[in-house]
């Protein structure tokens, strides 16, 4: 989770994303190509100076993985760092038996022939004649690792170089370095404030950096900033108050959780409510608390999460699918109140993305918490950490709240968990082996469940951390990559009915209600000297979303910069990056909060195209 101010870059910063985007570019045209194959990563990898073995190459390319993009190569590249030339010196002292220095061919046969990724013998006497420069059948080592290293460095130097002289690609560098002519320069208009990030829509979120240019000298392309200044949460009151007599309205609930994906994206399931006929609505969300272990106060860190509800009408088609409303609206909860027409709608779960973001993974070598032990009879049971987790599991896929497992509730469960759905037949001999109540499985039979699932392993966990990882947990049994949530929805003259879906129309339903939203409550903005480029900047109570809408026929760059922005949280996770937009087309930039909502926050932002050649 984020709950800091966005900082400006740091030098180190704007230096590792030049890096990253000169190797890119070596690669790909533009840094909106998407990786489309392992064989792709490893040359974009080995452009940036890496030397990916086919296994690092493995455990980011994965038998489910169809492409990445180029904010997953800059992760990539912030996991798996540049070989040293210490470090190459030790694993070669290894092999230097007798410590002369020096490396005989046949070490060097039986070290890479034997060991890692096993070379064959072609191969290396292929390679020891590239290497032994004075023919005496010896490898200087030491010589070749100066020499390796730096080898590499002038490669860098080399992209860089030809980045910086290609006209095309320099205007595309994120506003770093740009050239401007004094004549645009002294027509330019000093720039404001910051902060945000969009959500995954086809953005360069980590593809940015504070550009090194005085404000003076930005180009004349760019929309004025009117800094926007927020009241906190604590002195103001929800627009939307609670109708009288709530308790009395027809209710239904129903409970989801979003999880945070590993290329950033967050998902969720759909919901479709039904209301038999007209009538005044109060509708919430807000995420989830669930039990606390035993001897902690801290509250759960995913209850600070924004959360939202978009409503779609739901037509045959998703073409005919159009906008109704969204929980505007802040108290406790997330809320809209309004009146509906009879009918059936999509409802469409939403967070920014500005408080729950991926951790780096830093702490892989603490041990993992237990999850499985023997009992003094020998037997396998499941530690009390492990059922405490499965506990709180068990509370959010049970969506109705019935403290049952429905069929249809557990196979959510399998599909996030293991693809895979359980049919008919299987949940009949699941009713012969765990508790079961009216053809739904108690908590009691969940346990058993995951239970016999570990004996069959003789008590390796690891397919109970597959099903932990899955569901947002990290190896301390923390919840990170996930925030559970519940929707109520109150009727006041008839009984709603909410039905949980997995469409796969669902996320581009949320990304046309979300950008409906921002146009339909705000005016364009037209970028200074485009006549055809507009900035949609909404609103709300407690969030600040932009939006671009290109209406030219040729893909733009834009630079977005938020550094005059204060105790604001970004979607994006700096304060300076660009987004490509392609032709005639709208994208949503970037999503702001308050880092502290009891405090007011200032949002500046300031963008400006960059133009191709």
């Amino acid at each position: 989770m984020s709950f800091q101010e966005s900082p400006r870059p740091s030098d180190e910063e704007e230096a590792f994303y030049m890096h990253c985007r000169a190797a890119y570019l070596a690669v790909f045209r533009s840094s909106l190509t998407n990786i489309a194959s392992k064989q792709q990563l490893c040359r974009a990898l080995q452009q940036a100076g890496r030397n990916p073995s086919h296994a690092t190459l493995s455990k980011y390319w994965t038998s489910t993985t169809s492409k990445l993009n180029f904010d997953d190569f800059c992760e990539i590249l912030k996991c798996e760092k540049k070989t040293e030339e210490a470090e190459l010196l030790r694993a070669f002292k290894k092999m230097d038996v007798n410590g002369d220095g020096y490396i005989s061919h046949s070490e060097l046969e039986k070290a890479l022939t034997n060991s890692g990724e096993k070379m064959t013998t072609e191969e290396v006497n292929a390679i020891f004649s590239l290497l032994d420069v004075n023919k005496d059948g010896k490898l200087d080592y030491a010589e070749f690792c100066r020499l390796l290293v730096s080898t590499v460095e002038r490669c860098q130097m080399a992209l860089l170089e030809r980045l910086e002289a290609n006209a095309k690609l320099k205007r595309q560098n994120f506003g770093s370095q740009s050239y401007t002519a004094a004549s645009q320069a002294a027509a330019t208009l000093p720039q404001p404030p910051e902060t945000p990030r969009t959500d995954s829509d086809t953005t360069l979120k980590k593809d940015s950096r504070s550009s090194s240019r005085p404000s003076s000298a930005r180009s004349r392309r760019s929309s004025l900033s009117n800094p926007i200044t927020m009241t906190s949460s604590s002195t103001k009151t929800s627009k939307v108050q609670e109708p009288s007599g709530l308790q009395e309205w027809h209710h239904s609930d129903v409970k989801g959780c979003f999880f945070l994906e590993d290329d950033g994206s967050i998902s969720s399931l759909q919901y479709q409510l039904h209301i038999p006929q007209t009538t005044n609505v109060y509708l919430t969300i807000l995420p989830l608390s669930l039990s606390h272990r035993p001897g902690t106060d801290k509250p759960s860190s995913w209850m600070t999460v924004d959360t939202a509800l978009f409503v779609t009408s739901a037509g045959e088609t998703k073409e005919d699918s159009t906008f109704v409303c969204f929980t505007e609206s802040k108290d406790k909860e997330y809320v809209w109140r309004g009146e509906l027409n009879a009918g059936t709608y999509y409802l469409l779960p939403f967070t920014s993305g500005c408080k729950i973001k991926k951790k780096s993974k830093k702490n892989l070598s603490i041990k993992p918490v237990e999850l499985v032990y023997r009992t003094d009879t020998g037997e396998l049971d499941l530690t009390t950490e492990l059922r405490e987790v499965l506990s709180d599991i068990f509370e959010v896929i049970d969506m109705d709240g019935n403290g049952l497992l429905s069929l249809e509730e557990y196979n959510f469960f399998e599909l996030r968990t293991s693809g895979e759905k359980c049919d008919k037949d299987a949940w009949a001999v699941c009713k012969e082996n765990f508790d079961m109540r009216k053809n739904q499985l108690t908590r009691q039979g969940f346990m058993e469940l995951n239970l016999m699932e570990a004996t069959e392993k003789d008590g390796d966990p690891s397919d109970l951390w597959v099903t932990l990882e899955a569901m947002g947990y990290n190896r301390m049994l923390e919840l990170v990559d996930a925030c559970p949530f519940q929707i109520d929805v109150h009727c006041e003259g008839t009984q709603p009915s909410i039905q949980p879906l997995s469409l796969d129309s669902g996320p581009k339903l949320l990304n046309q209600a979300l950008q409906k939203s921002i146009t339909t409550r705000t005016g364009a903005k037209a970028l200074r000297g485009q006549d055809n480029i507009f900035i949609y900047t909404y609103r709300g109570e407690h969030r600040i979303s932009s939006l671009i809408a290109n209406k030219t026929n040729q893909k733009v760059t834009v630079h977005v910069n938020n550094e005059q922005s204060r105790n604001c949280c970004s979607s994006r996770g700096m304060s300076v990056f660009a987004v490509e937009v392609p032709a005639r087309t709208k994208m949503v930039c970037q999503h702001v909060l308050p880092i502290n909502d009891r405090q007011d926050w200032t949002y500046s932002c300031v963008e400006t195209i960059l133009p191709c050649t």
